[in-house]
């Protein structure tokens, strides 16, 4: 039995002394504890040494790809095609059915061929001559640099760095142009600011006055492949009747160049968005689905890289972006944000507000799923964004529409809603505010005011004093009363009212005073409410 054996400096094929020992695999790891016993089971029969660091990268590429490389289709026609009648021991199972399909080699691959290579590779050393311990390590080490560079060369569609640079170009561009609009509508508007109100559009008002220039030539130039024929009319009467000053040609050439600057970066601007959709559908297409290419590559941007973005959990892509408010809301002990920069994401926009929240939690779930899969999964589709997208979709018509979602067990019980009963918010007219006649006549209110004085006295205590005051007002009003034109009955009265002690006359003054006042603030108090009505 031959053995295919690979290194870092070369192809070694090695004869199996001893194929006897190869049935105990347990213990075969025991005959190759020194070099004496390991040359009693293996002897190199070729070695094969690569030539330079190149020629390793592409036997090595060719290997993990399940190819075979020239150098290895070499060693195996040189060598084991003249003893064909041997079995040639493999450590990739992928590898052994190339060969037999492409050179008619029998390829042997199993337990005991993966335990003789442990082996081998053990006493490396010993086994293959001229080769110092010291070069090995060297071959092996620049070989892995070369690997991983080639590895990162290999899949360059798959470098998110062109994202994180491409987005942040373009927010910069996006403020210069900003700056560079506004400082060319303040110059212009010297001269023609009736200008600036009909034309709102920023790169329409740049080509307007890179085509116009003084505000004169409006009449003569033919702005129809810029504006439509409305605002070409309203651009041409506001020419005529303009309060701008007058400019002279040097301020217009300035002016003039700085519209060809804003075109420029606008025209720039749209290229570049052009190139970071393309980018973004090449490395992150399901990501790209969910939430579009402006969102995707700034959630990439925020987090250094897909990779990094990959690491995080739903919840904190959720909040990404909103990392100051997140930590101000916990030091004062206020609500978290819901959403960062997944708020500008299409599926949030186009909710209400009172659905914003769940939206924006749901679809950073479903995105944390479509950034792992685009970051660490083989496929380069955007089936499962599409997917995911759809259903979501389907559950903000549910949520707008106010269904309930169907539940099973023991949750359908709290899943019923009330029933519905509609309460009007009509008012009902009142028509007793139109009369302007009192409802109640005098005389009962001057009733109603005796009722109340009666009720008043009923209320009070009755102590023993008091009874002697309610008989000396009861004589006085009777005596107001009777009012005859007999001299005797006065006479009579007075004497009678002077036989009374004079301790019982004081206080019966002080009750007719009192009883007298409070009479007068009762009518005082009906007039009033008469004249209110």
């Amino acid at each position: 039995m031959l053995v295919l054996f690979e290194t870092a400096a070369g192809y070694a094929i090695f004869k199996v002394l001893d194929e006897s020992k190869l049935q105990q695999v347990d213990s075969l790891y025991k005959e190759f504890e020194t070099p004496e016993k390991a040359n009693k089971i293996v002897k190199l029969k070729h070695f094969e040494k690569f030539q330079d660091t190149t020629e390793a990268l592409a036997a090595a590429t060719a290997l993990t790809e399940g190819k075979i490389g020239k150098s290895l289709k070499k060693v195996l026609k040189k060598v084991v095609a003249k003893e064909a009648h041997e079995q040639l021991a493999i450590s990739d199972l992928k590898l052994g059915g190339v060969i037999k399909e492409k050179l008619d080699l029998s390829c042997v691959h199993s337990p005991a061929v993966a335990e003789l290579m442990r082996g081998i590779r053990t006493q490396m050393e010993s086994l293959i001559t001229g080769l110092p311990p010291r070069e090995i390590s060297a071959m092996s080490l620049g070989l892995a640099h070369s690997l991983s560079r080639y590895k990162l060369k290999f899949s360059p569609d798959k470098v998110d760095t062109m994202i994180v640079q491409a987005i942040s170009l373009l927010d910069d561009l996006d403020k210069e142009l900003n700056n560079y609009i506004m400082r060319c509508r303040e110059w212009y508007g010297w001269h023609f600011p009736e200008l600036g109100k009909v034309i709102t559009d920023n790169l329409a008002y740049c080509k307007a006055v890179r085509k116009i220039g003084d505000r004169t030539n409006v009449a003569g130039s033919d702005l129809s492949e810029i504006l439509p024929e409305e605002i070409e009319a309203e651009v041409k009467l506001a020419a005529e009747i303009s309060m701008g000053t007058e400019v002279s040609e040097q301020d217009i050439g300035n002016i003039k160049h700085l519209c060809d600057q804003v075109i420029e970066i606008s025209d720039y601007r749209t290229q570049l968005y052009d190139y970071l959709k393309n980018r973004m559908m090449a490395i992150a297409p399901n990501l790209t689905v969910m939430v579009g290419e402006l969102v995707g590559a700034r959630l990439i941007s925020h987090a250094g890289s897909l990779l990094n973005l990959a690491k995080h959990p739903a919840s904190t892509v959720q909040i990404l972006g909103a990392e100051k408010a997140l930590f101000r809301a916990l030091k004062t002990r206020k609500d978290t944000p819901k959403y960062g920069l997944i708020y500008h994401a299409s599926l949030v926009g186009q909710t209400t507000a009172k659905n914003k929240g769940k939206i924006s939690r749901m679809l950073a779930a479903k995105a944390a799923l479509a950034i792992r899969y685009d970051a660490l999964g083989e496929d380069t589709n955007a089936e499962m964004g599409v997917e995911n997208r759809a259903k979501l979709e389907a559950r903000l018509r549910q949520l707008e529409e106010k269904g309930i979602r169907r539940i099973s067990g023991t949750g359908k019980a709290m899943a019923k809603a009330d029933k519905y009963q509609h309460k009007s918010e009509v008012k009902i007219y009142d028509p007793s505010g139109d009369s302007t006649i009192p409802s109640t006549s005098k005389k009962r209110k001057f009733e109603q005011v005796e009722e109340e004085e009666e009720a008043e006295e009923v209320a009070t205590p009755v102590v023993k004093s008091k009874k002697a005051k309610k008989e000396a007002v009861t004589e006085v009003e009777e005596a107001a009363a009777e009012e005859t034109p007999k001299k005797k009955k006065k006479k009579k009265k007075v004497e009678a009212e002077a036989e009374e002690p004079e301790e019982e006359a004081v206080p019966e003054v002080a009750v007719t005073e009192s009883t007298e006042k409070k009479k007068k603030k009762k009518k005082k108090k009906v007039k009033e409410e008469e004249d209110d009505e």
